[in-house]
Parts: C-alpha cells; sequence; structure tokens
C-alpha cells in the first residue's frame, strides 16, 4: 500500500528497493537468446522460416523486407491528425538534433610544430529496433531514426516485429518512412538483432544497433556487443519528480500516473517538501486509479512507487542524485535555478508546465535515455551516438626533436625498444 513516507526515516531495507527499482534479470534468458543467435548464424534462412511461417504461408526471406507498396499503404493509412501530429514531432526532433552537432573539425597547436586536432565521421550502417509486438510506438521511430539521419549516417536499416499475415503496424512503417529509414525489415527479438549484427537473410551488417525493446531484444544486443556497438541496455520506465508548495497536486498525480502505465515495472518515485501536497497527491492517485484504462499495470507497478516527504529541496536533490532517474521532473518555484544541483539524469523537466510526456512526444530532446541508476555515467541517445571522432597528429621535424627524451624515456622504461628507435633513426634528421 503506498503511504506518504519520510526520507530520512526511510530502513536501509527501505531505502535500497527505492533506489532498486524494477529490471529485468537477463540471465534465465540469455542461453536461450544464445542459441537463437547461433542457430541463426548457421542457417539464417531455416531459422527465420522456423520462427515466422506461422504468420505467413510459403514465406520465402523476400517476404521480411517491407516493400514500397507497403510503405505506400501503410502511408495512405495515417489519419490526417496522426500525421500532422508526427510532422511536427519530426521537426522538433530534428531542429533540436541538428543544434547538438558540433564542428566537424578542429585543430590546435599543443606546442611549437606539433599540431593535433580531431575529425568527426558518421557511422556508416545503423540498426534501429522499433518495439510493435504488443503496442505501436511510432514516437521511437522518431527518436532513433531521426539522430542518426541528423549525425550524416547514409544506411539506417530498421526492425520491426510483425503480426499476422507477417504484416508490421502501420503507424510504425509510416513513421519510419517520415524519419528516414532507407531499409525496413518485419523481424522481432534475437533474430532481428542477430540479422543486423551479422548481416544475415539479405539484411546489411550494421555497425551499430539501437532501440528499445523487450528483454529478448536487450539480451541479444549485449549478446552481439563488441562484434557491433549498441546504445545501451535498457530498462522499465522510470519518474522521479521533485515538488515543492507551489505544485499543483493534480498536475502531479497525472504525472506520477503516466509512468506507471508503461509497464508492471515502471517506477515512479515524488519527492515533496511540502506534506500537505505529497498525501493529496496520494489522495488523487487513490481516486483515479480505479476509472484508469491501464489501472491493472499501474496497480502493479505502485509496488515499484514511492511519494517521499523532506524538509528541503537540497535533500531532495541529493537523493535524486543518488537515483540517477531516466527522467527528472522539477515541478518547484524557479526551477532552473537548480540546474547545478542535478547530477545524474537522463532528461531533466522544468516548471510545472513541463511534464515528461512533453518529452516522450515532441520537446525535441531524446527521449531514448538511461535507465536504472546508469544515468550515473550514460547519456540519452543523440547525434553523438552515430559517429565516431578520429584523433590526429602532424609534428615537424622540431618538434619531434622536443619530444625525443620524452619518448624514448618512456619506451625504455615500459621495455619497448622499437619504440624508441622510431624516434632514434630521425634524430637529428630533417626531410
Amino acid at each position: 500500500m503506498l503511504t506518504v513516507e519520510v526520507l530520512s526515516e526511510l530502513s536501509v531495507d527501505r531505502r535500497k528497493a527505492i533506489l532498486a527499482r524494477s529490471a529485468d534479470d537477463l540471465a534465465p534468458i540469455m542461453e536461450k537468446t544464445r542459441e537463437i543467435l547461433g542457430a541463426l548464424k548457421a542457417d539464417p534462412e531455416r531459422e527465420l522460416l522456423r520462427e515466422y511461417s506461422q504468420f505467413k504461408e510459403n514465406l520465402s526471406l523476400e517476404d521480411f523486407k517491407v516493400s514500397p507498396d507497403e510503405l505506400q499503404k501503410a502511408r495512405e493509412s495515417l489519419a490526417p491528425e496522426i500525421r500532422r501530429a508526427l510532422i511536427t514531432a519530426k521537426e522538433n526532433i530534428e531542429r533540436f538534433h541538428q543544434s547538438q552537432l558540433e564542428r566537424p573539425m578542429y585543430l590546435t597547436e599543443v606546442s611549437p610544430g606539433l599540431l593535433a586536432g580531431r575529425v568527426t565521421r558518421p557511422i556508416a550502417k545503423v540498426g534501429v529496433y522499433i518495439p510493435g509486438g504488443l503496442a505501436a510506438y511510432p514516437s521511437s521511430a522518431l527518436m532513433n531514426v531521426i539522430p542518426a539521419k541528423v549525425a550524416g549516417v547514409k544506411t539506417i536499416v530498421a526492425m520491426t516485429p510483425p503480426g499476422p499475415g507477417l504484416l508490421a503496424r502501420e503507424v510504425i512503417l509510416a513513421a519510419l518512412d517520415l524519419a528516414g529509414a532507407t531499409q525496413i525489415y518485419k523481424m522481432g527479438g534475437a533474430w532481428a538483432v542477430g540479422s543486423l549484427a551479422y548481416g544475415l537473410a539479405g539484411v546489411p551488417k550494421v555497425d551499430k544497433i539501437v532501440g528499445p525493446g523487450s528483454s529478448w531484444v536487450t539480451a541479444a544486443k549485449m549478446a552481439v556487443y563488441g562484434q557491433v556497438d549498441i546504445d545501451q541496455p535498457a530498462g522499465p520506465s522510470e519518474g522521479f519528480i521533485i515538488a515543492d508548495q507551489t505544485a499543483d497536486p493534480e498536475f502531479l498525480a497525472w504525472d506520477f500516473i503516466s509512468q506507471l502505465e508503461h509497464d508492471p515495472q515502471a517506477s515512479a518515485v515524488l519527492v515533496s517538501t511540502d506534506r500537505l501536497l505529497a498525501q493529496s497527491v496520494l489522495d488523487l492517485i487513490e481516486k483515479l486509479l480505479p476509472n484508469l484504462e491501464r489501472s491493472d499495470i499501474v496497480s502493479q507497478a505502485l509496488s515499484n512507487a514511492a511519494i517521499l516527504f523532506t524538509p528541503t529541496l537540497a535533500q531532495a536533490f541529493d537523493f535524486a542524485n543518488e537515483y540517477a532517474p531516466e527522467h527528472l521532473q522539477v515541478a518547484v518555484d524557479d526551477p532552473i535555478s537548480y540546474l547545478g544541483a542535478i547530477h545524474n539524469a537522463g532528461s531533466i523537466f522544468f516548471g510545472h508546465f513541463s511534464p515528461i510526456p512533453a518529452g516522450d512526444y515532441a520537446t525535441g530532446p531524446n527521449h531514448v535515455l538511461p535507465t536504472g541508476g546508469s544515468a550515473r555515467a550514460f547519456s540519452g541517445l543523440s547525434t553523438d551516438s552515430f559517429v565516431k571522432k578520429m584523433t590526429f597528429q602532424k609534428v615537424t621535424p622540431e618538434a619531434l626533436e622536443n619530444l625525443f627524451s620524452t619518448v624514448t624515456t618512456l619506451a625504455k622504461a615500459e621495455g619497448l625498444p622499437a619504440h624508441a628507435k622510431t624516434m632514434e633513426v630521425r634524430h637529428g634528421k630533417k626531410v
């Protein structure tokens, strides 16, 4: 039963439980995931037809690729209001990610005659995974494809799971097409991830795989990591709200519920400096719960939730930094003044009119974010996720002479005489 708890009075076990939140244990499915990937590598056609023949008779590998006719049908199927919403979201996401682009090269003179720099290049081929089994997430299509496109990736191969008839959700196909995916395939789970990672069944081999998915998708991404790069392990959605006496309890109740309706394993935490506000939010949640469309999911997810009181905002922000949430909502007076107090969060939502769902769809920043406390070290998806940065140096004979003693001394100290010799054969020479 959810109650208003006092942050400073939490037991050690209760505090640990809130910080741990819910997460999928991948260990039980890793062995089966590796079996699927092994079968796929050994005979991709046989494995894919074995898995997907239930969806369509006389299935062939060509059926997995989305055809131009399917894309056209998907575009035509969009209701006008959904098309307008996708276009508005696309424009905002595009504009924000274009602002992230760094200068393509920089150069500095480290010392006289020694020039060093860095040049940025896009990754050549990227795979994006868009869930589509139990629910349709066209917003994820935009969030994963657009930053890759803006970063300059030439080949963006999208995967989304099919249903009966080997048909994918049309709204996802339309969103992928609008975002700029260059190829789209209808596969799910480990079969999709493996086909991208190994370049099987006519699917281009990619250099990096991004995108959310089930625990099976996460396990497959972890299994192929090293052969390709991945974004990060994705966990259940989580929201953390800090609120003072200026917040509206009705806003906060719906903000809290909105995070929990994602999944039974989703998490939500409210920390308020106003105990009466915290209790009002709890009362509203209990009142709203029976009539929610996804009440069963929210009810289950409440076991991962907490409503806390603490007397100062400093204590609230300290706990938020310890929690390192995927989403941090700051519903206080003069919210942006607290930016310096925030060190660990995937994405921050400042003010009473900045609900997390606005960022899920259309504010521009990416909604593919670190979960489970990984915001202590990981960042959300961005244009940086789709580029690599190469350093370079140009050394004149005079600058090399200045480095001679430093390099040869360190090379010999490390027991690498040939390293030192590369300097010695150039010593005193000019070209």
